[in-house]
């Protein structure tokens, strides 16, 4: 038995919202040599065994002002109180919530959020981030569930996985992978 996904509009209205926050950023697929660690020995394949994918940093010209900007006239149409600023935690440049009501579908949004950005602006690289176990467990079911529904829609598959600090190796693919990935995290 296979699972049928309606289109709902309010979530393709989320993932739009944020993809529309960056509107003018350039669609890029930039690469990176990765680090060869201490014990490397040069190969004929080195520039295709350690070459990494990342997404590309926003644009200068998208200056925190047009950011906010754009958030403020979103949150205006859904009517929400307005930010007065953007919030900036130490690890990242923007932080941007979508919030929802529990059972409408976050997982499924930002699941399609993410081949939006990628579709967009070819960012690839996503970590999602979760309170506990149970939810990352949950999360991990929800990407094997909409895995050939979104591959249907996008023509791609997002490579998923649980970090896991024995595994190193899914860290090396996460980052030499140049298809959409999506790392899932507890705190």
């Amino acid at each position: 038995m296979r699972l049928q996904f309606k289109h709902q509009k309010f979530q393709a209205d989320a993932a739009k919202a944020v993809v529309d926050v960056f509107a003018g950023q350039p669609y890029l697929t930039p690469t990176y040599m990765m680090d060869r660690g201490i014990n490397y020995q040069q190969n004929l394949t080195d520039d295709e065994d350690f070459t990494g994918w990342r997404n590309e940093p926003i644009v200068p010209e998208l200056t925190d002002k047009i950011i906010l900007e754009r958030l403020n006239k979103i949150q205006r149409i859904n009517q929400i109180e307005p930010s007065e600023k953007l919030e900036r935690p130490e690890s990242c440049k923007y932080n941007l919530t979508i919030e929802m009501e529990t059972g409408v579908g976050k997982t499924y949004t930002y699941i399609k959020t993410m081949y939006e950005l990628n579709k967009h602006y070819g960012w690839s690289k996503f970590i999602i981030v979760v309170p506990s176990i149970a939810i990352r467990e949950g999360v991990y079911k929800s990407f094997q569930v909409t895995q050939e529904h979104f591959a249907e829609e996008y023509g791609k598959k997002i490579r998923f996985f649980i970090y896991n600090s024995s595994k190193l190796t899914e860290i090396d693919w996460f980052a030499s992978d140049s298809a959409i990935n999506a790392m899932i995290i507890n705190s």
